[in-house]
Formats: C-alpha cells, structure tokens, sequence
C-alpha cells in the first residue's frame, strides 16, 4: 500500500453526483448567530461567542451540528471497562455546556460504562433539552447481559437492546440506531430486516454502521436496496492524522453514496493533544487505545511533533489543529468529539473556526505511513 493522498485514492472521489451533493452540502450549511437565544435548553443561555454550524446528516434531511458530542466519557467510573469516565455530577455541566454551545447531537452507546452513559445523558437532556431540538444516537453489538442472546446484532438481540436503551434514556424514539461493529455470527439480512423493523416501529428514525470493511458496507448498503428495508445514513468510523487508513475505501464509498460520516477518535485518544514523551491516566489504564496506537508509536511520533510545530506556529492548542483537519476533511459531516474538561469545549469549537492552509495541510499528513487495518474489533 502506498501514501494516502490529500485528496485520497480511487475514482468514486471525482464522481458528478458527489460534486453536486458537496455544493449542495455548502449551501445548507446553517449557522446560528453568536449571542442568539439557545433554542435547545429551557434554561440555558448561551455563553459561547462562536456561532454553530449546521449541515445536513448525508443525504437525509436532518440537520446536526458540525461536532457531535461524544458520551463515552459520562458514565459512572465503577460500571463497564472505562474507570476514566466522569460520574453524573461532573457530567451534566459539560452536556449543559455543548447544548449552549449549540451542539444538538449526542453518541452514546448501551455498553458505555453499562448502560450509565445513556442513563446519564438521557437525564441531561430532558433537564435542558427539548427532546425534539436534539439528535440522540446510541448504538448496539457488544455484550449488555449473561447468556448466548446477550450480545450481537441478532434480531432477538436488537429487539431487546433498542427496548433497554430507550428505558435508560428516557425516551420513546432514537434519532439515529447504530450497529457498533460487524456481526460475523448473524447473517446480515437478519440484522437489516430487525432495524427496518425498528424504524418502522417508530423507535429509530434513522439507522447507522460503524467501523467495518468497506466491502462489509457496500453490502449491507446493497442488500437494503434489494429488500426495499431501510437504509443505512450514516458511518461511524476510525479516522484521524495517526490512522488515515479509511480514506482509500470507506469515505470514497460514503461520498459515493451520500452517507453521512461521524469520525470517532479525532484526537487519537489525546495523543494528538500532548507532548509525545506526556501521558495520561486515561491513556495509561485504556487497553483500546493501547491496542489501535501502541504498535505504530515510532511512525506516529512525527505526525504528533507536526501538529505541535503548527499549534506553536498558530498560538492556538494543538487541539484544535488536530480536530480542524478532521472536521474540514473531504466527506467528513462532523466530527465526534469527547469532552472531559470545559477548556475541550472550547478547543472543539475553535477548531471550526480553523482553516488550515495547504502547506500546513500538507505538513501535517506529509509524514503518515501505511498503518495496519485497526478499530473493527
């Protein structure tokens, strides 16, 4: 495999329809003005002088804004695999914070810290949301309870998990259901035709996939058109300066398509945002992070001391220099963005703000090397 390109590889990048669909995307870009009363918090003002931007999910109507917020960091510390989270207390000022920010769109998933991430945000947002000025999106896969029904994307497992969800949310629908990995061990069609069922039940409006093959998706893509179930918007998916690795399939792919993508990870998990010999608790005791970076750490050092040098450059955080290559990237709707402490707020939004140059552009994606395929499993 060779370089990746800053305008990626393949033939699907340069495709008529694509044009069209990225003018289209620049025309219905929405902002709200600085100042504006928050439409989303009964009690909310906005503090923010950053005005949101606003762009359609994919080829769907929904409007989201251009950073989603991530919720695996807001679950209690004691419940699931993730002893970094923030418990409730700590979590409700930061979601409070994004929806006065002008964020109306939330990821979440049922295995997040057990269930306490959806418990966690769904009480948030009924407090200061309305239900219908916000996009919800959770997703289902992993283990949730004992015994050989309690993980997977089987009908039997969908049924239950979507029912579980919208318990622990305190909701009667999701705007966006999404498949957090790829069963091999449950034929597709069954896993299609039990989220076509669930939209037609009115408890999602729209469905998701993330992380897999570009062949496994171009087939759950054609196996929908073919049965005339619902269709998948959206893609979820691994992508950042130290793991490019989707720009030769996938987001070719989805812009062929007109399938939304919601990066997860932009910041590498923090490594991004650091020194390269600093760490963190989180990253010292996060076995997934260790599994997608550790083994490429020697190539990756020269991306992380880019960013830096630019940052520096910019006086801006190296944050914000490593989230606007995500969230201006050809074929990106937004970026999924965690948010432990009040000062990644406001990195996050001024990172929309940042428009990088060629040459920084350049600089930055200039020392990336192939990287093994990482983040599926």
């Amino acid at each position: 495999m060779g370089r990746i390109g800053r305008r990626g590889v393949g033939p699907a990048w340069c495709g008529g329809a694509a044009v069209r669909r990225r003018v289209r995307a620049r025309r219905d870009t929405i902002q709200r003005p600085a100042g504006a009363r928050c439409a989303y918090g009964r009690h909310s003002t906005s503090t923010t002088r950053r005005a949101m931007q606003y762009v359609k999910f994919g080829s769907t109507g929904l409007d989201v804004s251009k950073l989603v917020l991530g919720c695996m960091t807001f679950g209690q510390p004691s419940r699931g695999t993730h002893p970094w989270t923030l418990p409730e207390a700590d979590s409700r000022p930061i979601i409070r914070r994004a929806i006065e920010a002008g964020i109306n769109f939330f990821d979440t998933a049922n295995m997040y810290s057990d269930g306490t991430s959806e418990e966690i945000v769904g009480r948030a947002l009924r407090d200061f949301a309305k239900r219908d000025d916000v996009v919800i999106a959770t997703k289902v896969f992993y283990r949730m309870r004992p015994g050989p029904n309690g993980a997977g994307l089987s009908r039997k497992a969908i049924m239950t998990d979507i029912d579980q969800s919208l318990k622990r949310l305190g909701t009667d629908y999701v705007d966006l259901y999404q498949i957090h990995r790829w069963d091999d061990a449950t034929p597709i069609e069954e896993t299609l035709e039990a989220l076509h069922d669930v939209v037609k039940a009115g408890k999602a409006r729209y469905i998701g996939a993330s992380s897999m093959y570009a062949w496994q998706f171009a087939k759950a893509l054609y196996t929908s058109k073919q049965h005339g179930w619902t269709r998948f918007v959206s893609m979820q998916n691994h992508l950042n300066l130290l793991y490019r690795e989707e720009e030769r399939e996938m987001l070719p792919l989805c812009e062929a398509e007109g399938i939304a993508v919601i990066p997860w990870s932009p910041l590498a998990r923090g490594r991004l945002t650091r020194d390269w010999s600093e760490t963190s608790g989180r990253q010292q005791s996060d076995a997934v992070g260790q599994r997608l970076y550790d083994a490429t750490a020697d190539a990756d050092r020269a991306v992380v001391e880019a960013v830096a040098a630019i940052a520096a450059a910019r006086n801006v955080p190296r944050a914000q220099v490593a989230l606007a290559w995500v969230a201006h990237k050809r074929g990106v709707t937004a970026p999924i963005v965690g948010i432990s402490k009040p000062h990644h707020l406001d990195d996050a939004l001024g990172a929309l703000q940042l428009k990088l140059k060629d040459d920084e552009i350049a600089a930055l994606e200039g020392p990336y090397v192939p990287h093994a395929v990482a983040g599926f499993n």
